[in-house]
């Protein structure tokens, strides 16, 4: 049996699209919906022209009330009977409770290499540091932001004259070949990390 896979998104959904892509033939998994907290995310477009259930729940409206979105959000992975949650640029910081949920069965990824840079502007931050090296990390997620068990990263290094922009477009293809390798293994129940250099 296929695992049920929910990708939450907030844009474009360019790592939505690598997932949903890699889910065909042998995978163990199958994109079920993809949710977001922007009804106008350009990534719902995208996911219902390849056939995936979309909704929207726009969090502006609950203000600092993150129980009641979440509830909502709760509601519509229930209904999408997800096993397995992949955030993928979703950027709202979600709750303790609403984590505990989905413990073990939620995965993110982040741009950078994990434990450094948790957080935002993080090609900005390893310009800032005189780092070598950059890249991203898929994690399980918990409580702790951008702190749970690392489940892949990939390197890229950093080049002479590189900017934050650069760096970050460098940086994208290589989450579309981390996040749906992760995911494979992930899936079948292996959380062997996976590690990709460019």
């Amino acid at each position: 049996m296929n695992k049920r896979i929910a990708i939450l998104i907030s844009g474009g959904g360019s790592n939505m699209v690598s997932l949903a892509e890699s889910m065909v033939g042998d995978h163990p998994a199958r994109p079920v919906l993809v949710l977001s907290n922007d009804t106008e995310a350009g990534g719902l477009a995208k996911a219902s022209a390849m056939g995936i259930a979309t909704a929207a729940i726009d969090h502006k409206p609950f203000g600092d009330d993150r129980a009641g979105f979440e509830a909502l959000l709760k509601t519509e992975l229930e209904n999408a009977d997800a096993d397995l949650i992949c955030l993928a640029g979703f950027m709202r910081i979600l709750t303790a409770e609403f984590i505990s949920r989905w413990e073990g069965r939620m995965l993110n990824i982040h741009p950078s290499l994990l434990p450094k840079y948790k957080g935002l502007n993080t090609h900005a931050r390893a310009l800032r540091a005189g780092d070598k090296m950059a890249g991203c990390s898929v994690h399980e997620v918990t409580a702790a932001l951008d702190d749970g068990p690392i489940l892949g990263q990939a390197q890229v290094p950093i080049l002479p004259g590189d900017t934050a922009d650069t760096l970050a477009a460098r940086v994208l293809p290589m989450e579309h070949r981390l996040y749906p390798a992760v995911l494979r293994r992930f899936a079948a129940g292996d959380r062997t990390p996976v590690y990709l250099k460019s």
